[in-house]
């Protein structure tokens, strides 16, 4: 169950160094976003430029405005109609001036709209081909891999930057149409005071090192928090989901379940108010120190105004200027600080991208051979999951002869399941090896052996797809194969289930859509080995597929499945004795090792644990 707050893994609050160093993030970050659409990405930059510009052009012809407008005040024209001054022709200067700031102001509000349309179709293709990647590089990954929990928090934030990290293009392109705007004022003032300039960094570095503090703190927030927003997220889809409502309500666990859900969420909401209140107190203390410096400069050009030194537009331009380089810097400074804050959720995107597979085909591969001839042989094969003390099988010699049909008895824990996976290369043995036709596995092409291969475990998973999609996920490249699909439904017995279907194939399986229509655990099934049944596999595995079956129904799926596997190497896993007895041999294995191996009689005849546990469920039936 999920633990209280404050039992996350702690994680220091990244250095000055560190953050720096984040910035490496940024260029193939830039690379993924120009492979997306180079297009959109010239096209957003290049009307950002335009933009960037803009302002100080305005600005300068505000000022000349106010100029004329003081000159043609000077003059004491002393017109009596706006007809007569029309006439006059000494207007004439003064309105080019006005349309050309409208036409300005208009094209600026144009280019916005447009900048910001461009990039939200990029943020969308970008979110969309992240997405993908993610889920490809996903599939490449070991089993082992999303077995561990610290690989599942690290997706888990790697899931969040495919959608959230799309603002971080917009601040980018925003730096760089901020620069080229401060540069343009920057020159301006350079021209009649250039030691504001100076004064207004100074005076504005404070608020940036805040900034970039508090930056800092909030993604070790979110990097410390991590669990616990997994297990907000499975706390709140246990209360509100139609797997778990039936044991919810029968437990009455809705109370157990929003309480436990209230104290992980009011933690982390502790948490985000104390930073939000640390930043909002010292964001104001520093910003003050900004707004003190750039007073003081007004308050210097205003003198220089009086003095003579300044026209009342030249006035107007410094002020306008001022205020906006000092707007600019702060944007800036705070907005660097956040491009590096934003870098560092990169990195649980990329470093995400970097695991590489350890269970991988070798650059000299072979493809499997077909047909199989000889089998499999496991030579004292040796495996432990990752961190776990106790070996999930030892010593393991059998063979799985080609043709054969093998059944795997045992406790629960003994290792049936683990073998399975060994066999279909989801790990790999830490001791021993196994061999397919003389050679290792770890010879043949990784995709063409699983291709090889139909496995149907116990933990099969329901898919709210059609039923003809449920089937046809066992073969992806037949999906629209609907001869294929109806021959795998026959050999399942799920044809019967489908005849029953208001829309046939074609309907939508599962409660999770509204046209869905919900099946038994034991039609779920059916549908399940079907899905095995859609590969032209050589090696058929039945991992416990039947346990929401009756006893009669098990033993018709199993024997229907001995006669599809006629010349095929087959596996079958069951509790029910029954259903077993009728494969060509039996392995028998207890805590993880090969106890006995033989056919049903022969079996019994020895008189150990597989007699002692048929006549133990045999008794349950008499």
């Amino acid at each position: 169950m999920p633990q209280p707050p404050g039992t996350a893994p702690s994680r220091a609050q990244p250095s000055l160094r560190e953050r720096f160093n984040a910035m490496r993030n940024l260029p193939p970050f830039l690379r993924q976003v120009w492979a997306t659409s180079p297009t959109l990405t010239l096209t957003a930059l290049g009307i950002r430029l335009v933009r960037a510009v803009m302002p100080v052009v305005m600005l300068y012809i505000g000022k000349l405005i106010i100029d004329e407008v003081v000159r043609l005040v000077g003059l004491g024209l002393g017109f009596v109609d706006l007809r007569q001054a029309w006439d006059s022709g000494q207007l004439d200067y003064l309105l080019w001036l006005v349309l050309a700031e409208f036409g300005l102001a208009v094209l600026s509000d144009l280019l916005g709209r447009l900048v910001s349309y461009a990039e939200g179709l990029l943020s969308e293709l970008f979110t969309n081909a992240t997405s993908v990647r993610l889920m490809e590089h996903a599939a490449t990954l070991d089993l082992e891999d999303f077995e561990d929990p610290e690989l599942q928090d690290k997706l888990d934030r790697a899931r969040r930057q495919t959608m959230g990290r799309m603002s971080l293009l917009g601040q980018l392109f925003g730096q760089v149409q901020d620069i080229i705007t401060v540069a343009s004022f920057a020159t301006g003032l350079l021209i009649y005071a250039p030691w504001l300039i100076l004064l207004l960094a100074v005076a504005l570095l404070p608020a940036f090192v805040g900034e970039s503090h508090f930056n800092a703190l909030g993604y070790t927030l979110n990097f410390q928090w991590t669990p616990e927003r997994r297990q907000l997220e499975y706390v709140r889809q246990t209360g509100a989901s139609v797997e778990s409502a039936k044991e919810v309500k029968i437990f009455d666990l809705h109370r157990f379940l929003i309480d436990r859900y209230r104290t992980l969420a009011e933690g982390f909401y502790r948490a985000n108010r104390a930073l939000a209140r640390r930043r909002a107190f010292w964001g104001t203390l520093l910003s003050t120190l900004g707004t003190l410096g750039y007073y003081v400069a007004y308050a210097y050009i205003v003198w220089r105004t009086i003095r003579g030194d300044f026209s009342i537009g030249d006035l107007t331009f410094l002020a306008g200027s001022f205020r906006r380089l000092r707007q600019l810097l702060e944007g800036l400074l705070i907005g660097f600080s956040q491009v590096a804050g934003q870098a560092l959720y990169l990195e649980d995107l990329f470093s995400f991208f970097a695991i590489e597979p350890e269970i991988r085909s070798r650059p000299d591969a072979v493809p499997v051979p077909r047909p199989i001839r000889e089998g499999f042989v496991f030579e004292n094969v040796g495996f432990r999951y990752p961190d776990a003390e106790r070996w999930a099988v030892r010593h393991l010699d059998f063979e799985l002869r080609a043709g054969e049909v093998l059944a795997l008895v045992g406790e629960n824990g003994a290792g049936k399941t683990t073998l399975v996976k060994l066999l279909a290369r989801l790990y790999d043995p830490d001791e021993g090896r196994i061999l397919l036709d003389g050679r290792d596995l770890c010879d043949y092409d990784l995709d063409d052996l699983r291709a090889n291969i139909g496995v149907i475990f116990q933990d099969f998973v329901r898919y709210h797809l059609t039923a003809a999609e449920n089937i046809g996920v066992g073969q992806i490249g037949a999906m629209d194969d609907r001869e294929r699909i109806v021959d795998a439904a026959r050999r399942a017995m799920a044809d019967e289930v489908i005849a029953k279907l208001p829309g046939g194939y074609d309907q939508l399986i599962g409660r999770r859509f509204k046209t869905g229509v919900d099946l038994s655990g034991g039609q779920w099934q059916k549908i399940a080995i079907a899905r095995a049944y859609m590969r032209d596999a050589q090696v058929m595995i039945l991992d416990e597929p039947t346990a929401a079956l009756d006893a009669r129904s098990e033993y018709e799926v199993f024997r229907r499945f001995k006669e599809l596997s006629h010349q095929r190497t087959a596996v079958l896993i069951s509790h029910r004795f029954s259903s077993v007895r009728m494969a060509d041999r039996i392995l028998v294995l207890e805590q993880g090792q090969l106890e006995a191996s033989g056919t049903h009689d022969q079996l019994m005849a020895a008189g150990g644990r597989y007699a002692e546990l048929f006549e133990l469920q045999a008794a349950g039936y008499r």
